[in-house]
């Protein structure tokens, strides 16, 4: 038994020279047809055709109004065959098509035509192979908008939408807005991206043209792309293994606490802002190397890349943060913290909150972890109060000190630097650095 038919047309992007003759004949000889909207310059000549546009008054959201749509096309088209035109191409960016072609009841065909993309970039000078173009909808989805490559973003109709979507472009600061593209009062403007919501005047034939930007998706692509040729063409690269690369990894890690810390304190007024700004980029750049170098490893081995790597820790910071993405609420930051903990428990089935430490971990460190593990457990610790009597009683017995003596003291500074949130592995190194400046002084070298 043959299907109700439903034949999909473009009006293309405005203009009405870029109908296509396949296109006016379908519509003219349609024993029924309909527009989505008149509001569209290429609809005047198909003035005698009805149209959804007072339906648009009456849904509650613009997917409820393309669903009734949908299904009024299909009540159409159990009784004759109906020509649908939408404006530009119908599979670029027409939700309405989308939803068509999902139905299993309808025998649909899609006609191509001229769209809206295709004009913007005439418009430009544009070759959307050349400059890699991604379409994007303004109003689909909330997350940052980027390519690859140069963007077309369509459904820019009004400054409400245009300031919206300047929020979420990642790594823009020009862009270009193309109003009537392919039409007689095209007009073209570049501008900075914090000044798009000025634009008064936009439209629904208004689209957005952005050039590639440097986003991190392609700068970390370019990275993993040159991490590749020096493991051929690089003697020493080539010659790396996991094993050998761990002692940079964790030389790596501390050079970016230092230049973290510094920038920390710069940015509090102690320093050089600019300088500490770019020391703590370029050392977080070597750290994010060692990753990018281990993962290639992973690559070569069949075993994991960087993107699995990335969709993993994607996956479970959502699974970890109900939440913010769930319909868990939480009180403070600890309530947070310890969600984390029981949800950490149950994905890695472990037995004990020990599972999983890092016991390689520098002794104060650890023995920290250890603690909030324990609080975390009900398993009963030192608490600072008897920590301080214990240091106090502790301290008299120093010029005879044995080793259990001392393992006291550590334990009892250990216990009330938790307390104070203070970090005594940061101190200890403090005092060294301390040390190393003076030495540097008395052999009258800087300290820098």
């Amino acid at each position: 038994m043959t299907r109700p038919r439903v034949t999909v047309v473009g009006l293309g992007p405005g203009d009405e020279r870029y109908l296509t003759r396949v296109t006016e004949r379908l519509l003219r000889d349609a024993p029924v047809a309909r527009l989505r909207t008149g509001r569209h310059p290429a609809a005047a000549e198909f003035a005698d055709i009805p149209t959804y546009d007072e339906w648009y008054e009456t849904a509650t959201s613009f997917e409820d109004l393309y669903h009734r749509i949908v299904d009024d096309l299909a009540r159409l088209a159990a009784t004759s065959p109906v020509v649908y035109a939408v404006p530009g191409s119908p599979l670029v960016a027409e939700r309405t098509v989308e939803l068509l072609l999902e139905r299993a009841d309808l025998e649909v065909e899609v006609v191509p035509a001229v769209s809206t993309v295709d004009a913007v970039c005439s418009a430009l000078g544009v070759d959307p192979m050349a400059v890699t173009l991604t379409i994007c909808d303004a109003v689909a989805g909330e997350g940052a908008i980027r390519g690859p490559g140069a963007l077309v973003i369509l459904q820019t109709y009004s400054p409400e939408i245009l300031a919206l979507v300047a929020d979420r472009l990642d790594g823009v600061e020009t862009v270009c807005v193309v109003r009537h593209a392919g039409m007689s009062d095209q007009s073209i403007r570049w501008m900075p991206v914090r000044d798009l919501h000025r634009v008064d005047d936009a439209d629904h034939l208004t689209s957005l043209y952005v050039p590639a930007s440097r986003h991190a998706g392609v700068a970390v692509a370019d990275l993993v792309d040159l991490m590749k040729l020096l493991r051929v063409q690089c003697a020493w690269d080539r010659e790396q293994t996991h094993d050998s690369l761990l002692r940079h990894l964790l030389e790596e890690t501390y050079e970016v606490i230092d230049a973290v810390t510094r920038y920390a304190r710069a940015v509090e007024g102690d320093g050089d802002v600019a300088l500490a700004r770019r020391e703590a980029e370029e050392e977080l750049g070597d750290l994010l190397f060692q990753i990018v170098f281990h993962a290639e490893l992973g690559s070569e081995e069949e075993s994991f890349t960087l993107s699995s790597i990335a969709d993993a820790v994607h996956h479970k910071l959502v699974q970890r943060h109900p939440h913010v993405f769930g319909d868990v609420t939480v009180s403070s930051a600890s309530d947070a913290e310890s969600r984390w903990e029981q949800l950490k428990k149950s994905e890695k089935k472990r037995e004990s909150v020990t599972d999983g430490i890092a016991w390689e971990l520098p002794g104060f460190v650890l023995h920290a972890k250890l603690l909030r593990k324990a609080a975390a457990a009900g398993v009963a610790s030192l608490e600072p109060p008897e920590a301080m009597e214990r240091l106090r009683r502790t301290l008299h017995e120093l010029p005879d000190a044995s080793e259990s003596t001392w393992v006291e003291i550590v334990e009892c500074v250990s216990v009330l630097a938790k307390n104070s949130n203070i970090d005594v592995e940061g101190i200890a190194r403090s005092l060294a650095l301390a040390i190393r400046d003076e030495i540097r002084d008395r052999e009258g070298l800087s300290s820098s």
